[in-house]
C-alpha cells in the first residue's frame, strides 16, 4: 500500500446485475469498476496474509490453496471414519446481501492496525450500488461480485459461526462431532440427535444477534450415517434422506462388492437440467455457425463440466450429462435445413466421437484428504 494515497482514492458504486439462481429466484451481483478492483485485490493479498493465521481448519471457501473439492472430501471422510449418525445442512439465508456493517468493520479492527485499510474497506462497503441509472445506499452487505468480498464474508462467518463452534463443541458437545463450511454453506455431523437439535436451536440464537437467519427450507435436520439405513428398515420407514453440498448430491450406501458403508455422491440432477438447459439456448444462437466451431465449442463445455463433476462414484451421471449434450447437438444441427442428411448414425460416426469421454478426474476423498491434510491437525474432527 505504499504510495497510495487512501484519502485521495474514492470508491464507485458497483454495477448490480441480476443472475437466475436454480430454484427461479435471481441473485445480485456487484460488478465493481477496474480502477476498484486493482486496489481491492492489493488490499486482499494483504488481508490473507493477516487472517489466514486465524481461520480454522473447517473453513474451506475463498482460502489459498484450498478448493472446492478439498471441502467435499472433508464431508466424505468425516462421516466416514467418525461416529456421525444425524446431519445438518446448514445454509445462512441471503448471507452477502445481510452482513451488518457494524458489526464487520470491528472484526476488521480486531486484527487491522493500518487505519488506511480500514477506510479503504468502509469506502467499499459504503459505496452503494447503481442500477438503471439510480444509484442506491448499501447500508448492510458486501455485494457478490466485489474482489474484496469472499474474504471479508470468511471474516465475518469466522468470528460469527467458526469460533462459536468451536467453543460449543468444547462446552456442550459430548459426542462426537465434525464440521465443515465452504462460505455461507456448511455441514454438520453428529453423534446424538439430542445434540444436534440443541446445536440447531443455539445456533439461530446466536446468528440472529448478528443479523443473520438460517434458510428455514434449505436448513435441515436429517438421519445420516452409517447406521441410518438398518435404523430407518427397523422402524418401517424408507431410505435415509440425502443432502446437497457444493453441487453434489450426499447419499448413504454400500460399497462393492464388500458392502461396506459409504457415502455417495452424484450430480444434484436439478443442477445438471439446468446446464443443459443453458447448453440448448446457446447452441439455438450457434445454429448457422461453422460445425468445427460449435464442436471446439462444446468440447470446452463438456471438458469444463468433467473437470468438476468427474468425481469417483459420479460415472452415471456424467454420461447422462454427456448423451444430454449429444441429443441437444443432433437436434441443433438436424433444424440448421430441412433436408439435414444428419442421421443418427451419421452423427455418431462423425461428431460425437469428437467430444471427451467419461473418465474419473478425481482420486477418492480418503486419498486426496490424508495427502493434503496431516491426521490429527487442520482435518475435520
Amino acid at each position: 500500500m505504499d504510495g497510495f494515497i487512501v484519502g485521495a482514492y474514492h470508491a464507485k458504486a458497483s454495477r448490480r446485475v441480476w443472475i437466475a439462481k436454480d430454484d427461479g429466484r435471481k441473485r445480485p451481483l456487484g460488478i465493481a469498476a477496474l480502477e476498484d478492483k486493482i486496489v481491492q485485490a492489493a488490499v486482499v493479498q494483504v488481508l490473507h496474509q493477516i487472517w489466514e493465521e486465524d481461520f480454522l481448519g473447517f473453513s474451506y471457501g475463498f482460502r489459498p490453496g484450498r478448493s472446492q473439492h478439498e471441502a467435499l472430501d472433508a464431508p466424505y471422510v468425516g462421516i466416514t471414519s467418525k461416529k456421525v449418525n444425524y446431519v445438518v445442512d446448514l445454509d445462512i439465508r441471503s448471507f452477502f446481501d445481510k452482513v451488518e456493517h457494524g458489526h464487520l468493520e470491528k472484526f476488521v479492527r480486531h486484527r487491522i492496525g493500518d487505519e488506511r485499510v480500514v477506510r479503504l474497506i468502509l469506502k467499499w462497503l459504503r459505496a452503494g450500488v447503481m442500477e438503471d441509472g439510480k444509484w442506491f445506499e448499501t447500508k448492510e452487505g458486501t455485494p457478490q461480485g466485489a474482489v474484496v468480498s469472499p474474504v471479508l464474508a470468511n471474516l465475518y462467518l469466522h468470528y460469527v459461526l467458526d469460533l462459536w463452534v468451536m467453543a460449543w463443541r468444547k462446552k456442550v458437545a459430548h459426542g462426537e462431532m465434525i464440521v465443515v463450511r465452504y462460505a455461507d454453506d456448511a455441514v454438520l455431523g453428529f453423534q446424538y440427535r439430542e445434540e444436534a437439535e440443541k446445536f440447531l436451536a443455539d445456533l439461530q440464537e446466536r446468528v440472529r444477534k448478528f443479523g443473520l437467519e438460517l434458510h428455514p427450507q434449505k436448513t435441515r435436520l436429517i438421519e445420516f450415517g452409517r447406521y441410518a439405513a438398518e435404523r430407518r428398515a427397523k422402524r418401517g420407514e424408507g431410505k435415509p434422506e440425502t443432502f446437497n453440498f457444493l453441487g453434489f448430491t450426499h447419499i448413504c450406501g454400500t460399497s462393492q462388492p464388500k458392502g461396506y458403508f459409504t457415502v455417495y455422491r452424484k450430480t444434484i440432477g436439478k443442477r445438471m437440467a439446468a446446464k443443459l438447459k443453458d447448453i440448448q439456448t446457446k447452441l439455438k444462437q450457434r445454429m448457422h455457425e461453422a460445425i468445427g466451431d460449435t464442436v471446439k465449442w462444446l468440447q470446452s463445455v463438456v471438458r469444463g463440466y468433467f473437470q468438476y463433476h468427474a468425481i469417483p462414484g459420479n460415472e452415471a451421471q456424467l454420461k447422462a450429462f454427456r448423451k444430454g449434450v449429444l441429443r441437444l447437438w443432433l437436434r441443433q444441427l438436424r433444424r440448421r435445413s430441412q433436408k439435414s442428411r444428419w442421421t443418427r448414425e451419421r452423427f455418431q460416426e462423425r461428431l460425437a466421437v469428437l467430444l471427451p469421454e467419461v473418465s474419473i478426474l478425481h482420486s477418492y476423498p480418503t486419498a486426496r484428504f490424508d495427502a493434503k491434510f496431516i491426521r490429527g491437525r487442520n482435518r475435520v474432527r
